[in-house]
């Protein structure tokens, strides 16, 4: 038996002519054409189908969506030759031509006893790239996968692949397009029906591909607070800016000149309390509320550090009220005043008074109970009290309170940066179009993905876990699981 990458005289096995970086061969041994086209030889078998060889008039019709739901499997070579080893007419041994370009391999079988001929390719191939080598570079770039590391799976299994050059240039000749051409079409339709209900409550935050101010890349999203779905989503690279200090500005312009561009009226944005982003906000005329949970974050930093002074320990017993005390006064209140209203109350409830002067909020709603631990009370006059006092009515604090968003945050915005680190790890350096592709993967990932119901049990019960956060600090919390997240077919790797 003769088992050789190159290609038998005779053999009319012969693919398309294709570009030198999509498919890698074993061979590049090129024989004459009109040598190769001399013999024709009619098959001898009476199974043969002439349907079963692709040829380049077949490759034209294939279909693409068949293609993809086509079920793949891991085959040996040794089993593929022993298939081919043998004439199924004669029984003789068989010459073997073995061709190999990444995940394709094809073989044409040919007796020289009886002259039997069979081509056989273990993937369609469409115009000169094989099916399989693009869908794996489709499925890797689709669902955020890294190829580096795909490779090193595939090496240590022996499993043939494509190289990364083919990888990079399936993306930007296929994938890179399809891409973007798929998120301005959904884009497209997310305004359509935006537009319908009239001006927009969006939540707007910005990331940074590095921490700190060494940032290459910042890409700013806007988000819609009651479906949770992208709506607009911004990269920009620091030294178009002048600098990583302002690219959220930038990109929240952005984002707001392209809901312009397509007729959309923002009620409100709930953002972060960026002081570039408050005075671009203002002079623009939009209005804007601020995040509570970012709020909240720097106000117990500085209760947290005050507490650990001496004077300051019955601090402690009531960080945690504190912080609930803030996310009340936001949500519960209609109007700025009455939020300030409410956490300035504080200073008095610490000190076991709950009636106060303000007709805003003249008294709390807690029911009266007589406390058994009267060292847990700030007591008048004393340091802690006008430490604690100082921090709550600073001129900021009190002046940011009054904007607090009393309805929609940003927290779902957050978990979306979650979903970004798995499409563009930090870890990773990606060029200017690789990161923006893979950034509409994500945002098309969230879209649609943020509706999913919880799971629910067999007997229908619905089914939570317990989670222990890390700003919980080794506390318990429940959370409710949900259906498992789908990549496709509705995704562009069904394109």
């Amino acid at each position: 038996m003769q088992l050789s990458s190159t290609p038998i005289k005779g053999s009319i096995f012969r693919p398309s002519k294709r570009p030198r970086l999509l498919l890698e061969e074993e061979d590049d041994n090129n024989d004459d054409e009109d040598e190769e086209s001399d013999l024709h030889v009619e098959p001898h078998d009476s199974t043969y189908n002439p349907e079963s060889v692709v040829t380049e008039d077949s490759q034209s019709v294939l279909d693409p969506e068949s293609n993809y739901m086509d079920n793949k499997y891991i085959v040996f070579e040794s089993c593929l030759i022993d298939l081919f080893g043998s004439c199924p007419v004669c029984k003789t041994k068989c010459a073997i031509q073995k061709r190999q370009m990444g995940t394709f391999i094809a073989f044409t079988q040919l007796c020289d006893k009886c002259n039997y001929l069979r081509q056989w390719q273990s993937q369609p191939i469409v115009g000169s790239t094989p099916v399989g080598n693009l869908m794996l570079s489709a499925a890797t770039d689709f669902t955020g996968g890294s190829f580096i590391q795909l490779q090193r799976v595939f090496k240590a299994m022996n499993l043939q692949t494509i190289q990364y050059s083919a990888f990079r240039n399936h993306a930007r000749n296929f994938l890179e397009p399809a891409i973007i051409h798929k998120w301005n079409l959904e884009q497209q339709n997310i305004f359509t029906q935006l537009k319908k209900e009239g001006a927009v409550a969006l939540a707007g935050d910005m990331r940074a591909d590095t921490p700190g101010h060494s940032a290459k890349f910042g890409s700013y999203t806007l988000m819609d607070n009651e479906t949770n779905k992208i709506v607009d989503l911004q990269l920009i690279q620091s030294n178009e800016v002048g600098g990583s200090y302002h690219m959220e500005k930038e990109g929240l312009k952005r984002c707001l000149d392209k809901l312009d561009a397509n007729g959309l009226a923002v009620d409100y944005i709930v953002t972060d309390r960026h002081p570039q982003i408050q005075k671009y906000l203002r002079e623009r005329g939009i209005t804007q509320f601020y995040d509570v949970w970012h709020f909240e974050k720097g106000l117990s930093k500085k209760l947290e550090k005050l507490s650990k002074r001496k004077e300051c320990e019955v601090l402690k017993r009531w960080l945690k009220s504190i912080k609930n005390h803030v996310y009340w006064s936001a949500t519960s209140s209609v109007s700025g005043p009455e939020k300030v209203a409410k956490l300035t109350s504080l200073l008095n409830h610490i000190q076991n008074i709950h009636v106060h002067n303000n007709p805003l909020f003249p008294k709390c709603e807690h029911p009266d109970v007589l406390s058994r631990d009267r060292k847990k009370w700030f007591q008048p006059g004393s340091q802690a009290l006008y430490k604690v006092e100082k921090v709550l009515n600073n001129k900021r604090v009190v002046k940011d309170v009054a904007k607090l968003s009393h309805h929609y945050q940003t927290s779902s915005l957050e978990a979306f940066h979650s979903v970004i680190l798995r499409f563009t790890p930090k870890n990773v350096v990606f060029p200017f179009i690789g990161m923006l592709c893979r950034l509409y993967l994500a945002a098309m990932h969230q879209n649609e993905n943020c509706q999913r119901e919880q799971a629910i049990t067999t007997t229908g019960q619905a089914v939570y876990k317990f989670v222990f956060p890390k700003t919980k600090r080794g506390e318990c919390t429940a959370k409710p699981v949900k259906t498992e997240p789908t990549y496709g077919p509705h995704g562009p790797c069904a394109r």
